[in-house]
């Protein structure tokens, strides 16, 4: 996701610099580009690559999109980049990346949002953009700026359609709701996404950790909607067949999993609410069994 957002911004005309602790990926781009793969099509991408974030300077915008557990590590790494006017924008998934950041570089520098686009790691340097979408964002508070708004048109600018949002909170839990759904129940299952929509049986159980979320979201002043969230998650279920969730790809190739900012994060923050959530947490702990198998095998 980094590779393409950095690809597209580049192409749009902004200055960028990717930053990644691949150095066989860097390098492969620093000396071939940044192959980017859609809609039946290849593209090489220039752009500068780095693995020392001090060869890059001070930045306008950081953005994060490394996961979840090495969004401490990714964040100090990248303190040369960040001045007192920095934004640092984390566009990760779930909920929790936010206040790690902010820990690190203080809450007036942290924006946050979600992407709608979908990319996969090919190889070093080779990425599928599988699926396009919309990017929202926001103030940390739930507020639109200045800075917020020209990060949206510079991403609009660059054909990445953005919308600097006061519902940005909203957005994050309506993309949460969609994750916490799909991406544990595909990787127990080792379903893809129409099979997930295509059981009865699976219908109920999402149902049924869809509903923790929304009355979650609901006790914390987010409003989401079950009936409009399920409508939602039932539509792009169906329309992408044979597509691997992101925590399926995780579990395939025996990778530690963002569970602790999907499903755990609820049942988390359904304990602060006094609200129960047996079925999120009883993903939790499937999931979590289950890296607990493949890392035991190492």
């Amino acid at each position: 996701m980094g590779g393409l957002y950095g690809a597209r911004l580049a192409e749009g005309g902004c200055d960028v610099a990717l930053v990644d602790v691949n150095r066989e990926a860097v390098e492969r781009v620093s000396r071939s580009g940044l192959r980017i793969e859609a809609a039946g099509e290849a593209t090489a991408y220039t752009v500068p690559a780095t693995t020392d974030a001090s060869t890059v300077g001070v930045v306008d915008v950081v953005i994060v999109f490394v996961k979840c557990y090495d969004t401490v590590e990714a964040v100090r790494a990248a303190s040369p980049m960040i001045g007192d006017d920095t934004v640092v924008l984390s566009l990760q998934n779930g909920w929790g990346n936010a206040p790690r950041i902010a820990d690190i570089v203080g809450a007036d520098r942290v924006a946050i949002g979600v992407s709608y686009h979908s990319a996969t790691a090919v190889g070093p340097g080779h990425i599928q953009h599988a699926g396009t979408g919309k990017t929202f964002l926001g103030e940390l508070d739930g507020g639109v700026s200045k800075r917020v708004t020209r990060i949206a048109g510079a991403l609009n600018n660059a054909g990445m359609e953005a919308e600097a949002t006061d519902q940005v909170l909203r957005q994050v839990w309506s993309k949460l709701s969609l994750n916490v759904c799909t991406l544990p129940t595909s990787a127990v299952l080792r379903f893809t996404a129409d099979q997930l929509i295509a059981d009865e049986n699976v219908r109920e159980l999402m149902r049924e950790i869809l509903a923790e979320a929304v009355a979650v979201a609901n006790a914390r002043d987010i409003p989401l909607d079950f009936d409009e969230r399920w409508a939602t998650i039932t539509d792009i279920l169906t329309r992408a067949v044979g597509g691997k969730a992101s925590m399926l790809q995780d579990v395939e190739n025996k990778r530690r999993t963002e569970i602790d900012v999907i499903s755990a994060a609820v049942s988390e923050m359904g304990a602060e609410a006094g609200i129960a959530t047996p079925y999120n947490e009883t993903m939790t702990l499937l999931v979590k069994t289950i890296e607990d198998a493949y890392f035991a095998d190492e």
